[in-house]
C-alpha cells in the first residue's frame, strides 16, 4: 500500500511541475508562482524606498526659553533625545506617510554641536508582490530664532497680565522667603518680565490664565488679600472684538515672622481667649500666634485680619540682644517649646549696671546660662499705638523673648558652603542717578536683610525644609584665609550639613521646582 502511494505521489509531480524563473540581475531561480522577475537581495540593491524622503531637516529653537517650534506657530519644550523631540522630528519628515515607520532612534551627538541624527526603519512596497525593508539616517540642524513670547519680553507695552505683590514693611524678609518658594515650584516660568518696585515685585504675563495661576500660588503660600481691574487697551467696530489689560493686586498681611503683636480685645477673645500680647511664631497661608506666657496658639486667617486689619507693634528689626543669666524651667511643654522662668540682663548693660529682667519665656528648652537672645525691650519704651494703650500696661512684661543668638562673623556669608538660587529682577522705582547717598543705602539695607535671612535658614530646619539649597562653588570655600578661626568663633552656631544640599545640575533634571538681588 505504501509504495502505491509513492507512485502517484510521483506522477502527481511529473503532471504538476513548480514554475521557475531567474532573477534579470543575478540569475538566481526564483518562484515563477510569485510574479517576481528580481530577487530580494537585488530588489534592495536597486530599488530605494526611502526616494522623496529628505535626508537633512531643520529645527527651529529659541535659545531664551530653550523650546522648539512645532508648525505652524507652537512652541513646546522638549529634552534632548526625549519622546517630545522625537515625535517633532518625525513630524517635519515629508514623503514619512507613505511608507510604514517600524522603528526610530537618536543617534548620539555632541550637545552644544547643533545636529540631531536620526536613525530610522521603514518598510514599503519595492514592485509588485515585494515588501522591502530600509534603514537610513536623517540629520537635522538646529536653527536658532527667537519665539514671539521672547521678543515680547524685549519690547514695552506687550504684557496682557501682572501680577503686584505688595507689603508695607521696613524689610524684604517675606520677599526673600517667597522668591525660594517661587523657585523652588517654578511659579515664574510663564513670566515675561519682573520688575523690582519699592514695596514689593511686579510680574508680568501674556497670557491672563498665567497671571491667574500665579495669584493662586501665592494666595496659597502666603496671607494676601487680591484685587482685579482691568484697562481698555482696543476695540474693534467691526467684529465686536476688543482687548484688555488685566492687573492683579496683591496685599500681603504686613505682619512678619518674630513680629510683637497686640491683638484686638474681641479678636484675642474670639481666638481662644489668648493674651492679647503675642508673638507671630509662623507666616504660611495664615498667621500663627503664640502666648509665651503661656504657650497658648492661635491661627488668624487672612480674611478674618483684613475685615479690621492693625499692624504688628515691634518687626524683628527692633529687637536687642540680652544675655541669659539663668533659666528655671516650670515643666510646661508644647512641641519645641518650653516655659520657663528666665533672668537676662541687656548685653549693652553687661559689666555696666546690675539690671536684670526676670521674665516667663517660651525658650526654655533652647536657652542655657551664657546664651545670647534675642528680644524686644518694653521697659520705658512709647509706642504710637492705640492698641498698645488699651493694654493694661501695669501687668505687661519688661522684657519678650524671641529667639536664641549666635556670634557670627560679618563676612561668613562669603565662605558659607551652600547659596540660594535668585529671580532675574529689573529695577524701577529703585533708581537712584541723582542721590547717590540713597542708593547705597538701600543696598545696604538689602544685602542686611538678605544676611538676617540667611542665618534664619542656618537655625531654623522646619524653615529650610520649604525651599531648595545648593551646594557652593569649592572656590568661593576655599578662598577663606583664616577659615580656622571663624570655626572657632562659631562653634556654636547651626550649620547646614550637606545632604540638605542639592547640587544644580541634579535640580536641572528634576524640575520640580526656577533674580538681581533686592
Amino acid at each position: 500500500m505504501s509504495n502505491y502511494t509513492q507512485l502517484t505521489a510521483q506522477d502527481h509531480d511529473h503532471q504538476h511541475p513548480v514554475a521557475t524563473v531567474l532573477c534579470c540581475n543575478c540569475g538566481t531561480q526564483l518562484d515563477g508562482t510569485l510574479g517576481l522577475v528580481m530577487c530580494y537581495d537585488c530588489i534592495k540593491l536597486t530599488v530605494d524606498i526611502s526616494e522623496g524622503i529628505p535626508r537633512e531637516a531643520n529645527l527651529s529653537f529659541c535659545r531664551n526659553c530653550e523650546r522648539f517650534l512645532q508648525p505652524p506657530s507652537q512652541w513646546i519644550k522638549a529634552e534632548l533625545e526625549s519622546r517630545e523631540l522625537l515625535a517633532l522630528c518625525l513630524r517635519k519628515l515629508k514623503g514619512l506617510n507613505k511608507v510604514r515607520l517600524v522603528d526610530a532612534s537618536f543617534i548620539w551627538t555632541e550637545p552644544h554641536s547643533r545636529r540631531i541624527r536620526v536613525k530610522l526603519t521603514i518598510q514599503g512596497e519595492a514592485m509588485a508582490n515585494a515588501i522591502v525593508q530600509q534603514t537610513f539616517e536623517v540629520e537635522y540642524v538646529v536653527v536658532a530664532m527667537q519665539c514671539p513670547d521672547c521678543a515680547k519680553s524685549y519690547t514695552t507695552n506687550t504684557w496682557r497680565a501682572t501680577v503686584q505683590i505688595r507689603q508695607k514693611v521696613h524689610h524684604k524678609r517675606t520677599f526673600l522667603y517667597l522668591e525660594q518658594l517661587i523657585l523652588k515650584h517654578n511659579a515664574h516660568v510663564d513670566t515675561v518680565s519682573i520688575q523690582e518696585s519699592k514695596d514689593g515685585l511686579d510680574f508680568y504675563y501674556s497670557q491672563r490664565n498665567h497671571a491667574t495661576k500665579m495669584l493662586d500660588f501665592i494666595s496659597a503660600v502666603a496671607p494676601v488679600k487680591s484685587k482685579k481691574s482691568e484697562e481698555l487697551v482696543s476695540i474693534d467696530t467691526q467684529s465686536g472684538s476688543s482687548s484688555y489689560k488685566f492687573s492683579f493686586s496683591v496685599e500681603i498681611v504686613p505682619i512678619c515672622r518674630d513680629d510683637l503683636v497686640v491683638l484686638p480685645k474681641k479678636l484675642a477673645n474670639s481666638m481662644g481667649n489668648i493674651s492679647r500680647l503675642v508673638l507671630c511664631s509662623k507666616v504660611n497661608n495664615m498667621l500663627q500666634f503664640i502666648d509665651p506666657n503661656t504657650l497658648q496658639i492661635a491661627d488668624l486667617l487672612p480674611s478674618v485680619y483684613w475685615r479690621a486689619p492693625f499692624p504688628s507693634l515691634l518687626d524683628a528689626t527692633q529687637m536687642i540682644e540680652f544675655i541669659v543669666l539663668d533659666v528655671e524651667p516650670t515643666g510646661q511643654r508644647k512641641g519645641k517649646y518650653v516655659l520657663a522662668d528666665v533672668t537676662v540682663t541687656r548685653a549693652s548693660d553687661l559689666g555696666v549696671n546690675d539690671n536684670t529682667y526676670y521674665v516667663r519665656s517660651h525658650l526654655g528648652g533652647f536657652l542655657h546660662p551664657g546664651d545670647s537672645v534675642m528680644g524686644y525691650y518694653l521697659t520705658n519704651t512709647n509706642f504710637n499705638s492705640d492698641l498698645w494703650e488699651s493694654l493694661d500696661v501695669d501687668n505687661t512684661p519688661e522684657v519678650v523673648l524671641v529667639k536664641r543668638h549666635y556670634a557670627r562673623k560679618n563676612n561668613k556669608n562669603k565662605y558659607r558652603k551652600w547659596k540660594l538660587k535668585r529671580m532675574a529682577k529689573e529695577h524701577s522705582d529703585i533708581v537712584a542717578n541723582d542721590d547717590s547717598r540713597q542708593a547705597r543705602q538701600e543696598q545696604e539695607r538689602a544685602e542686611r536683610d538678605y544676611e538676617l535671612f540667611l542665618q534664619e535658614l542656618e537655625e531654623d530646619p522646619e524653615l529650610r525644609q520649604t525651599i531648595n539649597l545648593y551646594k557652593a562653588d569649592n572656590e568661593a570655600v576655599s578662598r577663606n584665609p583664616d577659615g580656622m578661626e571663624e570655626e572657632e568663633e562659631d562653634e556654636d552656631a547651626p550649620e547646614i550639613g550637606l545632604d540638605e544640599l542639592l547640587d544644580e545640575l541634579d535640580d536641572m533634571n528634576l524640575e520640580d521646582q526656577p533674580m538681581a538681588e533686592e
